[in-house]
């Protein structure tokens, strides 16, 4: 038990690289989730809701509004966004994709898109850690094991990815977020 502890105390300062934005803690919802509607997303430059395909967003602007409407459940609004990506070219957007079709609970198509993330990028250890999520969610421990032991070999050793998934193996259950 102290050794939980002890590891959790050294491996939090390093989950502040959680999903896509900068903490482990949900988003805090902006005026993309409180007012915005439909593929629309917040432009702090025009204060303003703007198509998420405005050109003035920038794609780390656009994974943010992902990664917030993911969070609160807005899975229509968060593929409309995601629809602005080239998907077959942006890991980043296929993991999102993965994470949204997990969440609504289609394993199949999750793995799909998480393996297409994996085809652009094999380092993309939130991928692995979603798609370990999967694997545990169906059951399949070794293969989230082997996804936890991938994770590590690429790096992602003391991150929120392989907290995540190691937690989930721990328990059983996917991590919230």
């Amino acid at each position: 038990m102290r050794i939980f502890f002890l590891t959790t105390a050294l491996i939090a300062p390093a989950i502040a690289f959680a999903a896509g934005g900068g903490s482990t803690t949900p988003p805090k919802p902006t005026e993309t989730t409180t007012n915005c509607s439909g593929a629309k997303v917040w432009d702090s430059k025009t204060r303003s809701c703007v198509d998420s395909r405005e050109s003035s967003l920038s794609d780390q602007d656009r994974y943010d509004a992902v990664r917030e409407l993911a969070y609160a459940g807005a899975y229509d609004r968060a593929e409309e966004v995601l629809a602005t990506f080239e998907m077959s070219e942006s890991s980043g957007a296929l993991t999102y994709a993965g994470f949204i079709a997990r969440k609504r609970g289609d394993l199949v198509s999750a793995f799909v898109y998480y393996a297409r993330a994996l085809d652009v990028d094999p380092d993309n250890i939130l991928a692995r850690s979603y798609m370990g999520q999967g694997y545990v969610a169906q059951g399949d421990l070794a293969a989230a094991r082997d996804q936890l032991q991938e994770i590590r070999a690429r790096g992602g050793r003391e991150t929120w990815a392989e907290f995540a998934l190691e937690t989930a193996i721990r328990t059983g259950r996917g991590y919230s977020y």
